[in-house]
C-alpha cells in the first residue's frame, strides 16, 4: 500500500509517490527518465528522450480544442540531496521515505524532492488522463536543473510549437511569477600547504549544528544563519587567542543550500582545551541571540577524537581559509526598491577538504546581470589577496518580465473565479528554466506557479496537500481556458 494512495486527486499523488521511488538526484536521473519514457511507450504517446535524459512527451488536443493554442507544460526531475546526520540514506539507490502529518508531505530525514517532483507529478497526470480537457500539449522534463539548469541548455526546442509556456517550479500558492533572477556557481579554490602534526596536537572535532537551512534563493531575506560563516568566525575567536592547526573543514553540501552544519578537525595543545571550551560556550549564547529572530537551536560542540593524524594545514593555510570565510559574501547584496524584493545575492553554500585545496563553494544570484558580475569580481579579489583562484561553472540567465502576458491575465481571471481572491503577480528570487526557454523561445508567452513548499533544499521540505490539489484545479482551469 502506498503512503499517499488515499489522497486524491489519486493520479497526481500516484505519480509523485512513484516519483518520490526511484532516486533522482542531480546527475542520477537516468532511472526516472526511463520511467517516464516507458509511461509514454505505454500510452502510445510521442516522445523523445535526449542525451541529456531530458524528455519531451506530446498529447493531442481534445475534442473541440484541436484549434487552440498549442501549451508547453515544464518541470525538471531531478531533485537537490539533502539528509539530516543522523539518517542513513543513500541517494543513490533508496527511494524517500514518505510520511503525512498534519495535512503536509515530508520524507524521514531527507530532502522531499517536491520541488520538482509535484510538478512532474501534474504533468504526468494530465497525460495520463482520459476526461481532461486541453489543446495540444508539449511536455518537457528537463534535468540537472538544481546544479545548473544542463538540460535546459541542452534541450532542443527545434520542434515545438507551443506558444504559451507554463513552468511548474514554483512554490507558493497564490502566487504567478513571471520572472526570475539569473546566477552563477563561483567557486574559490585555495591551495593547501601540508605539514606534519606539531607534537603537541591533540585531534577535537568543532561542530555546528541545529541551523535551519533552507533554499539560498528564495529563502535568502529571512536572514537564516549559515553554517560556513559563524563556522570562520568561531575559528577567527579560537586562531586569535591559541595556537591552533586545522586538519580538515567541511560544511554544507549544496551551494544552492544554505549549510545547515559544519565541522572542523582542530589540533590543540591540552592546555587549552578546557579555556577554549568556556569561549565556546560564551559564543554558543551569543549567536543564539543574535540569530533568536530566525534560529532556534544553534549549537556549537568541541569533541575529543581518537583518530590518529599524520598531517594538517599550514598556519598560514589556516590564516588564509579563515580569511575567506569570513570575508566571502553571504546574504542580501542589493534589494529592487521598486519592488521590495531581493535583487542580489550570494550563498556560500559548501566548503569541503580535497587533496590539493580547501574548495569554497558559492551560488551568485541577481536579477541584473551587472551586479551579478560585481558580486564575482568581489570573490575574485578575495582569491587573489589569499593566494587562491576562482572557478565559474553552472551560469543561467535571468528571465525578463513580459509587460503584456496573455497568459497572465487568464491566470489572474481563472484564480479569481475559483478562489475569489485576487492572485499575485510577483518575481522570485531564484533560477528558474524560464530564462533559458525564454532565450530559445522567441515571442513565448510565459508564467510560472505551483503549490505551498516549504523548507525546499532541506530535510524540513514539506508540500501541503491541500495545497496541492487547489494548484491542480487551477492548472486543468488553466489548460481548458478558451481563447
Amino acid at each position: 500500500m502506498g503512503v499517499l494512495e488515499n489522497l486524491e486527486p489519486k493520479s497526481v499523488f500516484y505519480f509523485f509517490e512513484e516519483i518520490c521511488n526511484i532516486p533522482h538526484g542531480s546527475k542520477n536521473e537516468k532511472k526516472l527518465s526511463d520511467y517516464i519514457v516507458h509511461f509514454a511507450e505505454k500510452k502510445g504517446l510521442y516522445y523523445r528522450q535526449d542525451e541529456k535524459n531530458n524528455v519531451l512527451i506530446k498529447k493531442t488536443a481534445t475534442q473541440g480544442y484541436e484549434t487552440q493554442p498549442t501549451i508547453i507544460l515544464q518541470s525538471h526531475i531531478d531533485m537537490v540531496c539533502e539528509k539530516n546526520g543522523n539518517i542513513e540514506h543513500d541517494f543513490e539507490k533508496d527511494g524517500l521515505k514518505l510520511i503525512i502529518e498534519d495535512g503536509k508531505i515530508k520524507a524521514d530525514g531527507t530532502t522531499l524532492g517536491a520541488d520538482n517532483g509535484i510538478g512532474v507529478a501534474y504533468m504526468l497526470a494530465i497525460l495520463d488522463a482520459e476526461n481532461i480537457a486541453h489543446p495540444d500539449i508539449e511536455a518537457i522534463f528537463t534535468t540537472e536543473e538544481e546544479i545548473g539548469m544542463g538540460g535546459a541548455k541542452a534541450f532542443d526546442v527545434s520542434d515545438l510549437k507551443g506558444k504559451i509556456f507554463i513552468n511548474l517550479d514554483s512554490e507558493e500558492q497564490g502566487e504567478l511569477v513571471i520572472s526570475c533572477c539569473g546566477g552563477n556557481k563561483t567557486n574559490v579554490l585555495l591551495p593547501i600547504v601540508w605539514e606534519k602534526v606539531p607534537e603537541w596536537g591533540m585531534p577535537y572535532l568543532l561542530k555546528i549544528t541545529g541551523l535551519k537551512g533552507g533554499h539560498s534563493g528564495t529563502d535568502i531575506h529571512l536572514q537564516r544563519a549559515n553554517a560556513n560563516k559563524l563556522m570562520g568566525r568561531i575559528l577567527l575567536q579560537i586562531f586569535n587567542v591559541y595556537d591552533i592547526r586545522i586538519c580538515n573543514i567541511l560544511g554544507g553540501e549544496k551551494d544552492n543550500a544554505i549549510p545547515r552544519e559544519a565541522e572542523t578537525v582542530l589540533l590543540l595543545k591540552s592546555d587549552d582545551v578546557e579555556a577554549i571550551k568556556k569561549m565556546l560556550v560564551l559564543l554558543n549564547k551569543a549567536l543564539n541571540n543574535e540569530y533568536k529572530q530566525s534560529e532556534n537551536n544553534i549549537s556549537v560542540s568541541l569533541l575529543p577524537m581518537t583518530e590518529k593524524i599524520g598531517e594538517c594545514f599550514s598556519k598560514d593555510t589556516v590564516k588564509k581559509l579563515i580569511s575567506i570565510l569570513l570575508l566571502i559574501p553571504y546574504g542580501i547584496e542589493t534589494m529592487d526598491i521598486y519592488t521590495d524584493l531581493v535583487e542580489s545575492s550570494s550563498n556560500i553554500g559548501a566548503v569541503k577538504t580535497e587533496k590539493e585545496h580547501i574548495i569554497f563553494c558559492n551560488a551568485i544570484r541577481s536579477s541584473v546581470a551587472s551586479k551579478q558580475r560585481f558580486i564575482a569580481h568581489k570573490i575574485d579579489i578575495i582569491a587573489s589577496l589569499t593566494g587562491s583562484k576562482t572557478e565559474v561553472t553552472g551560469e543561467y540567465p535571468e528571465w525578463p518580465a513580459k509587460r503584456e502576458s496573455h497568459i497572465c491575465k487568464v491566470c489572474q481571471e481563472l484564480y479569481k473565479e475559483l478562489y475569489r481572491q485576487e492572485l499575485k503577480i510577483t518575481s522570485i528570487h531564484a533560477g528558474l528554466e524560464c530564462g533559458i526557454f525564454s532565450g530559445k523561445l522567441k515571442d513565448i508567452d510565459m508564467v510560472s506557479f505551483g503549490p505551498n513548499i516549504t523548507g525546499a533544499h532541506s530535510p524540513d521540505e514539506k508540500a501541503d496537500i491541500d495545497s496541492v490539489i487547489k494548484i491542480w484545479e487551477f492548472l486543468l482551469k488553466v489548460i481548458a481556458y478558451k481563447n
